[in-house]
């Protein structure tokens, strides 16, 4: 067994712990789990600190669990939130739910037979036969209101500075199904740790004692910070919205610019906490990136680590190279090995104008391309006197004025990229 609580410690990842969670863990193997909300049919990287935590559970003997909320699910939880949300169908959550797990088959070993391998449950396995009667008579009657109103979660909803409409009876009646499944957990599995974010705290506490006044047992709560900026702007967000695990919501490309673009500060606490380096490969990483903040060490290796255990090596590759195309030295082969989707990402916010196939297929000169049919360049005079220069390229090679653009230079059936100089870029859309 190796100390799973001392592998969090230093990584930064643990907020608020129950006495003798520590002891509890290295008394021999326990199981714990981490309660996922499947409003998706994909994981966004503000699950990921909750998923890793499980990982380093698993990768330090213990049996991890991942709880899918199919029932809380159709609730909501009121953690960290000003208004009641949608509520989902069965069906939505059952396609949600088989796209979760495929996910995280990429982090625990489901599939093993280890005694520690990872498990995934689904609440609304348990909480579906439950009558409101039966829950309310056998579970609700053990706890206060007085004790479900002082949880932060509830408070914030209550406070009249906090400008919300208050809670209803389903989502103050949360913390006590929450509470109901990690009770149903450690009758029937053994479990006696859950773990979450910190707003989770008071949802994870209700269980635990849920657990001593029912069943006259044990458990144990843990939680991590919640992940910031440090410029204090949301961690997760892009200018698109979630970053995804899904490639069709947040391409391979988009989720390794994320990591590759986090700040110095931001980088050196992230490659702890999403990253399976141990604290030897860190310390030297972050002391190599101190002596030259500008290669950008601690970004690159974080990039390369989360994108190759999401999407795999392959991907990481093509997103290494479509990232070298604007700041490094590609070749045309490379600009060619770009899909439509990410050629338009990668030329994000670039100039573009349309041309038409048949000006492409009747071959398009390089003074009526950079000027007349596109106006990258203001003037034929100085388009001309920018190819005497050599400074104009096509699909990344350069050319001059004798050369004449046609189908062979289209990209992905759709696409040519003009290039002044090294940074100005001009994109022909044809249609």
């Amino acid at each position: 067994m190796k100390n799973f609580i001392e592998e969090l410690r230093w990584r930064g990842m643990i907020q608020d712990i129950m006495p003798e969670t520590e002891q509890h863990l290295m008394e021999g193997l326990r199981a714990a789990y981490v309660g996922i909300d499947p409003t998706a049919d994909s994981l966004h990287i503000g699950h990921l600190v909750g998923v890793m935590m499980l990982r380093h559970f698993q990768n330090c003997g213990h049996k991890p669990y991942a709880l899918v909320g199919g029932a809380t699910g159709m609730i909501g939880d009121p953690s960290g939130k000003s208004a009641e949300r949608n509520l989902l169908t069965e069906e939505v959550l059952a396609h949600n739910i088989k796209g979760i797990q495929k996910q995280l088959a990429k982090f625990l070993d489901f599939e093993s037979e280890a005694p520690n391998r990872a498990e995934l449950v689904n609440n609304y396995d348990w909480m579906k036969e439950f009558s409101f009667l039966s829950f309310i008579r056998d579970i609700g009657k053990h706890i206060t209101v007085n004790y479900m109103m002082a949880k932060d979660s509830v408070k914030k909803r209550f406070d009249p500075n906090e400008n919300t409409d208050g809670m209803s009876f389903t989502e103050f009646s949360y913390q006590l199904l929450q509470g109901y499944d990690f009770l149903h957990l450690y009758r029937q599995k053994g479990l006696t740790l859950q773990m979450g974010g910190s707003d989770q705290w008071g949802n994870i506490t209700t269980g635990t004692e849920l657990i001593r006044r029912i069943a006259g047992g044990k458990a144990y709560a843990l939680t991590c910070p919640l992940i910031t900026k440090a410029d204090g702007t949301k961690f997760g967000k892009s200018e698109g919205g979630n970053v995804w695990l899904d490639a069709e919501k947040t391409s391979p490309y988009k989720f390794y610019q994320y990591w590759i673009n986090v700040s110095d500060e931001d980088a050196q606490r992230y490659i702890k906490i999403f990253t399976m380096l141990s604290r030897e490969e860190i310390e030297q990483l972050i002391s190599e990136h101190q002596a030259a903040p500008h290669l950008r060490v601690l970004q690159n290796k974080l990039a390369e680590e989360l994108t190759t255990l999401v999407h795999g090596r392959e991907e990481l590759q093509k997103a290494q190279k479509a990232s070298q195309i604007l700041f490094g030295n590609s070749t045309s082969d490379d600009l060619r090995q770009l899909d439509a989707k990410t050629f338009l990402e990668v030329f994000d916010g670039v100039p573009q104008a349309e041309v038409t196939r048949a000006d492409i297929a009747a071959g398009l000169d390089m003074i009526a391309a950079l000027s007349a049919k596109t106006g990258f360049i203001a003037s034929n005079s100085e388009a001309r006197r920018a190819l005497k220069e050599k400074s104009i390229a096509v699909n990344k090679e350069k050319v001059e004025e004798s050369y004449i653009i046609g189908e062979k230079d289209i990209i992905d059936d759709k696409f040519v990229l003009l290039q002044r100089g090294k940074k100005n870029y001009f994109v022909i859309v044809i249609v």
